[in-house]
């Protein structure tokens, strides 16, 4: 990670090196944070957060889970993220918002603990810096929906995604993938899926995955481009006949998959569509495509 000068601290900007919290923080005990993951473009009109509002609701969603209260308006949230790109100077990066319980309370019940929210951002590029992924199913599932909230982006969630990563770490596979209490298909460690047959996209539905902005993103690309998109369970043998697959996020954008347990996809690499869909997501991301400029919060 490269430090820029700045983050934002509950409402103000601090130096980097002094953004510190105690080490009895509830948070780092228990996992009672809220967060999100931001990409800043470089467009030719500047720099540019892609979908700013919704990840800021998602925020405020997530954190609504854990009764944990933002003091800050919405607005000022979003204020905040491009007041901080502007004096830290990026113009392409990460973004990471984050609202946890601080010091003050030991326990299981963070409530009286005070709450702290901070905003930080660094130059970033890809996730996964390969053309296609190969990757394998982990043997860990999705997080069971009936045991939290599955659709909220919590720090304490993230444990589940570590397992799967550390799994393939020094393995011939990039990334893992999760299936369900069902034994169907989730999403990956920080990644929604996709599959393709013919022409049409097929994704997990909501419930035991998280509702991912470019998930949502892809879906309206895909339809505005021609596509069938579906949202629906899908087993577990039925990737292995995909023609196409792909991961969706932030970090990840669109990364095409190659080959699932070792089997290559159609002829393995960048599937014709998932290349489409990968160049028409970079398009809208990179201010490229005026019909979405309407994703984009401009730092000016």
């Amino acid at each position: 990670m490269q430090p820029t000068k700045l983050i934002w601290m509950n409402g103000k900007l601090t130096d980097w090196q002094q953004a510190n919290v105690h080490v009895l923080t509830h948070a780092l005990h228990y996992g009672s944070g809220a967060f999100e993951g931001i990409r800043v473009y470089k467009t030719p009109d500047g720099p540019a957060v892609f979908r700013l509002k919704e990840h800021i609701e998602r925020l405020y969603y997530s954190s609504s889970v854990l009764s944990l209260n933002i003091p800050f308006k919405k607005e000022e949230l979003c204020k905040g993220v491009v007041d901080l790109l502007r004096e830290n100077g990026l113009e392409q990066g990460y973004i990471r918002p984050l609202a946890f319980f601080g010091y003050g309370v030991m326990g299981l019940n963070p409530r009286g603990g005070e709450t702290n929210v901070i905003i930080a951002c660094w130059p970033w590029g890809a996730y996964l810096p390969h053309d296609s992924i190969n990757i394998k199913i982990s043997k860990y599932i999705r997080i069971h929906p009936q045991s939290t909230v599955a659709d909220a982006k919590l720090c304490g969630h993230y444990v589940n995604s570590i397992m799967a990563a550390l799994e393939v770490r020094g393995t011939q596979y990039h990334e893992a993938l999760f299936l369900d209490y069902k034994g169907e298909v989730a999403e990956g460690p920080g990644e929604n899926f996709f599959m393709i047959k013919g022409n049409e996209l097929i994704t997990p539905p909501l419930g035991a995955i998280l509702a991912g902005i470019t998930r949502d993103t892809v879906m309206q690309i895909a339809q505005a481009s021609g596509y069938k998109v579906t949202e629906r369970p899908i087993k577990a043998e039925e990737i292995y006949t995909a023609d196409e697959a792909f991961f969706t996020g932030t970090a990840a954008e669109v990364t095409p998959i190659g080959s699932i347990n070792d089997k290559p996809l159609g002829a393995g690499g960048v599937g014709p569509i998932s290349g489409k869909i990968k160049q028409a997501y970079l398009d809208v991301v990179y201010g490229k495509n005026p019909e979405y400029k309407h994703m984009l919060t401009y730092v000016s």
